[in-house]
């Protein structure tokens, strides 16, 4: 096998692990299907401060807004998480493309645009060096080597208004398992004035823009962007379950990202444990190119490192899908009694729910 590693999608994991590769002296090329690099953008690019910077990203250019917690609705309840430190970026997902893609080609890694890529170019690539896909929820990596596929997915419709938000400093998450069953629906403020208005359903319940047409009638959206056009807007389908296998030493094939399916299940945001498995991916394919290791390595230290948090992301959106509207909203109430929304806006991760609850018992101990 050649020094060679071959990357299969030029979007922000693709990007990360083409650098860190190339970084190590291994040859890399990145090959994507599109012809402009991170368009169309669909997704929504809220990621928390702390996962940022464990991505060795010089991100700051892309920020268009800082957040400092979250108003979550349910019926008539509502409960504020908000910390006296910012959280959260905002970040200009095509901008932030364009950061990876520099860094990834200032280490000297070849990136090939408007590249067709089918199961016959794919088993052409083995033998030659790893395969790496990055290229998505409906990977061609990992249909071409039979790698399992994910059970559920999440369909979401957005768009983005000019005008201001109620509070630019906050994101309202919108909770309603008769209309958005699955995810929620959403207002995330840009600075610029500049609002997300958005919507993330079950992929087995239908359109997603449907559920988006529905909410921006309601009263609480309709007050705030009237009856004037989108600046943009479009669909996205994003994996809401790992696959269970995400490296073949057999094939010399790895994959990351929403590929991998390395994605929060209660936000559906992809990009900080997407960005963490290409670092790992990096470093095990450097390794096994050199004679020191296996593909497998990667899988398991990722899934040593990141399962469990995870995992409970799985286990909180099973909660709350399977919930009516009243059981959350009294849910809600409850928590906001208990001081549960004070203790989030101080101790709280949105990446990490595994250290929430280590600090919720060891502040309890203590």
């Amino acid at each position: 096998m050649g020094n060679h590693a071959y990357v299969v999608g030029a979007a922000t994991a693709g990007l990360i692990a083409a650098k860190r590769l190339a970084a190590r002296g291994v040859r890399t090329t990145v090959y994507d299907q599109k012809r402009v690099l991170g368009l169309p953008v669909r997704a929504s690019g809220i990621l928390s401060i702390s996962g940022l910077s464990e991505l060795d990203l010089k991100y700051e250019s892309s920020i268009t807004n800082t957040l400092y917690g979250a108003n979550i609705h349910c019926g008539n309840e509502t409960m504020s998480v908000v910390s006296k430190t910012p959280v959260a970026h905002i970040l200009e997902r095509q901008k932030l493309n364009d950061i990876c893609f520099d860094e990834a080609a200032g280490e000297g890694a070849e990136v090939i645009t408007g590249k067709r890529i089918d199961s016959s170019f794919l088993t052409g690539l083995q033998g030659h060096g790893v395969i790496v896909g990055a290229d998505g929820a409906v990977s061609t990596v990992a249909s071409a080597f039979g790698m399992g596929s994910m059970d559920r997915f999440v369909l979401t419709y957005k768009a983005e208004y000019e005008v201001r938000a109620p509070d630019p400093k906050m994101v309202d998450l919108f909770f309603d398992n008769s209309r958005y069953k699955g995810l929620f629906a959403w207002l995330a403020p840009n600075e610029h004035d500049v609002l997300e208005v958005g919507v993330g359903i079950e992929s087995t319940l239908g359109n997603a823009r449907a559920a988006f047409d529905a909410f921006i009638r309601q009263k609480e959206v309709s007050n705030i962007i009237g009856g004037i056009k989108p600046l943009s807007e479009g669909a996205c389908m994003i994996p809401m379950a790992m696959r269970k296998r995400i490296a073949d030493d057999a094939n010399g094939v790895v994959l990351i990202g929403d590929a991998a399916g390395q994605v929060k299940p209660t936000t559906g945001g992809g990009i900080i444990f997407g960005g963490k498995a290409a670092g790992m991916a990096a470093e095990a394919i450097a390794k096994h190119l050199e004679g020191a290791g296996r593909l497998s390595d990667y899988e398991r230290e990722f899934r040593r490192r990141h399962g469990a948090d995870l995992w409970m992301h799985s286990m909180i959106n099973k909660t709350y899908r399977s919930m009516g509207q009243g059981s959350m909203g009294a849910a809600l109430k409850v928590m906001r009694t208990f001081g549960i929304d004070r203790f989030l806006g101080m101790y709280g991760d949105m990446d990490r729910p595994s250290l929430i609850l280590k600090r919720f018992f060891l502040r309890n101990l203590a």
